[in-house]
């Protein structure tokens, strides 16, 4: 339909223009239309868009090109700030890691430090008596 180098938007624009205003003239008579060249008076309205389409310099296609790059610079900024945001919610949960791992040290140590404290708590009585009497029987075995 046209060259490769055209773009592809103003093409689709075209289309677009064309299938809006039959649409809007013709669009009553589309299930009506009982001859095979029913609407060829729109063929007029066709060609003079096409004509306005031909130049992809003139002002109004420059303007409908800007406006597509105006939408994907849009699309492309929102994505960069999208991963960005991911990028910085990632650093984010590194660094809570790396807080978890250094807390889950600390508190595996004094975790040890209480169990050897809870040991100590209970058998330190028991070996205090178990040694005065131990000592008890020494002397008694010494003095006798």
């Amino acid at each position: 339909m046209c060259d490769r180098s055209y773009p592809k938007k103003l093409a689709f624009q075209y289309l677009e223009d064309l299938k809006n205003e039959f649409e809007r003239v013709n669009g009553s008579q589309i299930e009506t239309a009982a001859r095979p060249y029913a609407f060829i008076k729109f063929d007029t309205f066709i060609q003079k868009t096409r004509k306005l389409y031909l130049d992809t310099r003139t002002q109004r296609n420059l303007a409908k090109l800007n406006d597509e790059l105006y939408e994907v610079h849009q699309i492309m900024t929102r994505n960069v700030q999208a991963v960005l945001g991911v990028g910085e919610k990632l650093d984010q949960v590194s660094q809570m890691s790396s807080r978890l791992t250094s807390d889950t040290r600390m508190y595996a140590d004094k975790a040890k430090d209480l169990n050897r404290q809870a040991l100590i708590r209970k058998y330190a009585p028991v070996a205090i008596v178990m040694g005065i009497v131990l000592m008890l029987f020494w002397i008694k075995n010494k003095i006798w």
